[in-house]
């Protein structure tokens, strides 16, 4: 028996007018009798970052090993319990003050990926290459994109933010090289255009033509979809189907928020596509970050909550006030309460994510059994700003490198670089110092 069937390739394009959609692996792009080395599953690597600390005794979990209880902050998370390693005993010395006075805000945030401490100025930023850089850098040949950045909050990395700090140290987590930051981006729009095609205009005025052209991106490609549907078998035509319908959601509820930006919000500073309700928003991010990853546009994400003193209300779950000011709660029960209610509505929304992550197809297992997400905040107690032990957690099965179901104890003062360092090697970049670290972590896939 002679087998001729070929393999469409891995980086197959769907080609439109300004457009080129990715697709997510198909079993058609495995070569028949293909050796076991390619296919190996393609590891991804994600960071979600939380703003202005914890309420850190609602957010350690009872118990170590595989012999522990969620907290209440993490019993959304219960789901994905086997998937989640969470980690306690890791601290961020450098964001200390260091002489430097205060500024804990920026150096939380600007150290949170590199393990330097900042150098304090509102104009000339020194920091270091940040560890999702690191993998980007061994990535950029495989993907389209090297990384993406995302915040749902304002993305200015202009002007003084925090007592002499430049606000880059506070609104990204990511450091090209030592003076350059990567600016997160918070509008969909532009990360849609950025992912899949571009409209040729940044004006405001352009994109609204646009809109009113009731077009979207995949009217374009219908041609090309339709050929590659009579090369595809029945489980390949029901992933494409799948893939494309959540990109067209995507795309809808942008010109949504283009709608109602246009109509509602006349007079906001907020660029269209940004949605006005903050659940949204982020759903809206995280599900851009899913299309990412499945159709293996980039393999390195970072997604911020918010920048370091955000004071954004939270009005959708009960919260009016903004949300710096409540994190310096002197004690105060109700305040405290109101802190880690926001805290579990990230959770919440992080869960929502894993779980679509846990539902999409990706080789022979899944989105989430391939991935790595870290995440965590560079600020410990928020009331008085210590930066250690920090709310730390791992989610994903790291195509086998992670045995999830275990919160391990390290002793305090272990550098937080520890654990990225070790996330590198298992990403298969190899590194041998990050910082401040010390070592790696052997436990994290220890059976």
């Amino acid at each position: 028996m002679f087998v001729t069937r070929k393999a469409i390739s891995r980086r197959t394009l769907l080609r439109g007018a300004g457009t080129a959609v990715a697709l997510p692996l198909l079993d058609a792009m495995i070569p028949a009798f293909a050796p076991a080395a390619s296919t190996t599953p393609v590891r991804r690597f994600g960071v979600v970052y939380h703003p202005n600390g914890v309420i850190y005794d609602q957010w350690l979990p009872k118990g170590a090993g595989s012999a522990f209880e969620l907290s209440p902050t993490l019993k959304g998370l219960e789901p994905f319990k086997d998937k989640l390693i969470v980690i306690t005993g890791l601290f961020s010395d450098q964001a200390e003050a260091l002489g430097d006075g205060g500024g804990d805000h920026s150096r939380a945030c600007g150290s949170y990926l590199t393990g330097v401490h900042v150098k304090k100025s509102d104009s000339n930023v020194e920091n270091a290459v940040s560890m999702d850089q690191i993998a980007a850098k061994a990535f950029a040949r495989e993907t389209q994109l090297s990384s993406l950045q995302m915040t749902a909050d304002e993305n200015s990395l202009l002007g003084s933010c925090d007592l002499g700090y430049s606000c880059a140290y506070s609104s990204t987590l990511s450091w090209l090289t030592p003076t350059l930051p990567l600016m997160a981006e918070n509008n969909p729009r532009v990360l849609f255009e950025r992912m899949f095609g571009s409209s040729d205009s940044t004006d405001p005025r352009v994109r609204a033509s646009r809109l009113s052209q009731d077009r979207n991106l995949l009217d374009s490609v219908t041609d090309r979809v339709n050929q590659l549907r009579r090369q595809l078998g029945a489980g390949d035509n029901r992933k494409v189907d799948d893939y494309l319908t959540s990109l067209r959601d995507v795309e809808r509820r942008i010109q949504k928020a283009e709608e109602q930006s246009s109509k509602t919000l006349p007079d906001v500073a907020q660029p269209a596509g940004i949605p006005d309700n903050f659940p949204d928003h982020a759903r809206l991010l995280y599900d851009m970050q899913l299309l990412a990853y499945q159709s293996d546009l980039t393999r390195v994400i970072t997604f911020m909550y918010g920048r370091e003193q955000t004071s954004r209300p939270y009005p959708q779950i009960g919260i009016p006030e903004p949300h710096h000011p409540l994190t310096h709660h002197q004690g105060v029960a109700e305040k405290m309460e109101k802190c880690a209610k926001i805290q579990r509505h990230h959770i919440a929304l992080f869960a929502e994510y894993l779980e679509k992550l846990h539902k999409t197809p990706d080789g022979d297992g899944s989105l989430l059994d391939h991935s790595i997400l870290l995440y965590g905040a560079g600020i410990s107690n928020s009331d008085r700003h210590t930066h250690g032990p920090l709310p730390v957690l791992l989610a994903g099965g790291g195509a086998g490198t992670l045995k999830g179901g275990r919160h391990l104890v390290y002793p305090e003062h272990t550098p937080l670089t520890n654990l990225q360092l070790t996330l590198l090697n298992k990403l298969g970049v190899p590194a041998e110092k990050l910082g401040d670290s010390s070592g790696q972590f052997r436990e994290l896939s220890e059976l």
